[in-house]
């Protein structure tokens, strides 16, 4: 059972944290990195591969620049600050507050965001619960500064939960407050930013040092109330995953472990599998799953990790002059990001009054038109013991999305399903395709072809396996517009040895 002692605003004594207890009145995870790293990764997040969330939020208002609007309209000389004094004044009579009762969201309708998203096939999805804003996207008593009770008044949070779950697909929160420790510059006296009064939403007053990402550890005050907007999350939501934004290592660990060790705990006594993703070095290795920003692995891993990137290449929300990637683009991503153990979520960015423009839409149901053709080959699929061949790189690590080129018919990547090997071939070949990793004494085939089939497609190919590798005939007609599934039947020991953490 779970007893839980009440919080009362940000007060919290760290020796009255709730306690979450299995049914032998032991608490499966206690707050110290040693157990907490025995915490696995959920086989739902495994196999789901794919999920979509969103930044959608009062920055969806300007829609200029980026996401970055709310701490960049204070600093004289950046674009977003010139464009807001002509658009709205000087910042010391319209601040970012006063964005806040324009964000009324009043097109918004869970249900058919949802639908989209399954229709997309996404396996997870949810919002951003809180951006670096100071604005909370749920039915808050933490703070006052939430959706519930200003701009739309709605729990936005809320009812994407019900409408996510009705269709089946894990739900998610995103969380990215601790950015808010330095958010807003506090330079100009004459800003709302500076106000103490408003402090609640534009964070404590700090040096404009702390920004920084090497100062010391943030207050005692603002990292109870970090962690209390977690807890209320947890508890009012059950998210299946917690994502975290970067620089959650500013927070003191004594924080971060005792969220953690909560919400394994209270996932224990839901009888559920739950998952929280981190960056960087904010978390120790084990105690939750790595995510890449903006960025992929150049090989395959051991462990499963998470890319997180937006469908457009200038901002992650909704701006007046996007430049949004190319659905080929994203179905090569998804297939690159796959067969390195890895799993994809694709941020969308709604307009302000809830409508998901148009290109967004058709890309995503594109995407969909896709998997329903090719799931088998990522679903519930493993690694093989080589990602993939051909020469077009990957830049490993954060932000190295737009050094990546196109990939060509001569790029293939592997995935499997017990005996089954899926070789996806990421643009049409002209009349066959050699797949050079399947010749016939390679040991990594593991036995000899008997069967290829390709996904989509009725008609029967021709084949040889030979020392020159698996080549295929391909057949006149596509099966679908993006990379082109071919089913591998007869070969053995597929899957690589390695720890599912």
């Amino acid at each position: 059972m779970c007893r839980s002692v009440p919080r009362l605003g940000v007060v919290c004594l760290l020796l009255l944290l709730p306690v979450c207890e299995t049914a032998t009145g032991e608490s499966p995870y206690a707050p110290t990195w040693e157990s907490l790293k025995k915490h696995p990764a959920p086989e739902w997040f495994r196999d789901a591969k794919f999920g979509i969330y969103f930044h959608w939020g009062v920055y969806s208002v300007p829609a200029h620049g980026n996401e970055w609007y709310s701490r960049n309209m204070y600093i004289p000389g950046r674009k977003e600050h010139k464009h807001h004094v002509e658009t709205y004044g000087p910042v010391s009579t319209f601040g970012y507050k006063d964005f806040i009762p324009r964000f009324t969201a009043e097109k918004f309708d869970a249900d058919a965001w949802a639908e989209l998203f399954r229709e997309a096939g996404a396996r997870f999805a949810g919002p951003v619960g809180e951006h670096a804003d100071g604005f909370a996207m749920w039915e808050s008593r933490v703070s006052r500064w939430n959706a519930a009770q200003m701009g739309p008044k709605r729990d936005i949070v809320g009812e994407l939960a019900k409408a996510i779950r009705k269709r089946k697909m894990k739900f998610i929160v995103t969380l990215h407050h601790q950015w808010l420790w330095g958010w807003y510059p506090t330079t100009e006296a004459s800003a709302d930013a500076s106000d103490p009064a408003l402090a609640d939403l534009y964070g404590p007053p700090v040096p404009p040092s702390g920004f920084a990402r090497n100062d010391p550890k943030r207050s005692a005050d603002f990292c109870r109330t970090w962690e209390d907007k977690i807890r209320e999350v947890i508890d009012r939501y059950q998210p299946d995953l917690l994502w975290f934004d970067s620089r959650m290592g500013m927070v003191d660990e004594s924080y971060r472990k005792s969220f953690l060790a909560y919400y394994y705990n209270q996932a224990a006594s839901w009888g559920r599998e739950v998952a929280v993703t981190y960056k960087n070095k904010d978390l120790p290795p084990g105690a939750g799953i790595v995510d890449l920003e903006r960025g992929r692995m150049a090989k395959s891993t051991p462990y499963p990790w998470l890319n997180d990137d937006s469908i457009c290449w200038k901002s992650w929300c909704h701006i007046q002059d996007p430049d949004y990637k190319s659905t080929d683009r994203l179905v090569d991503g998804l297939v690159d990001i796959v067969s390195k153990n890895g799993n994809l979520l694709l941020n969308i960015p709604p307009r302000s009054d809830g409508v998901i423009p148009q290109p967004v839409r058709q890309r995503l149901r594109e995407m969909g038109e896709w998997l329903r053709v090719n799931g088998e080959a990522i679903y519930g699929t493993r690694p093989f013991k080589v990602f993939g061949e051909g020469p077009t790189e990957v830049k490993e690590g954060h932000f190295g999305e737009r050094h990546i080129k196109e990939f060509t018919a001569q790029d293939v990547r592997f995935t499997t399903r017990g005996n089954v090997l899926y070789a996806i071939v990421l643009a049409w070949p002209r009349e066959e395709t050699t797949v050079k990793t399947l010749a016939k004494s390679c040991p990594l085939a593991g036995g000899t072809v008997s069967a290829v089939s390709l996904l989509g497609c009725d008609e029967k190919l021709t084949w040889v396996q030979n020392e020159g590798g698996l080549t295929v005939t391909m057949p006149g007609r596509k099966p679908c517009k993006h990379a082109f599934v071919l089913r591998i039947d007869g070969l053995t020991g597929l899957q690589p040895s390695g720890t599912a953490r």
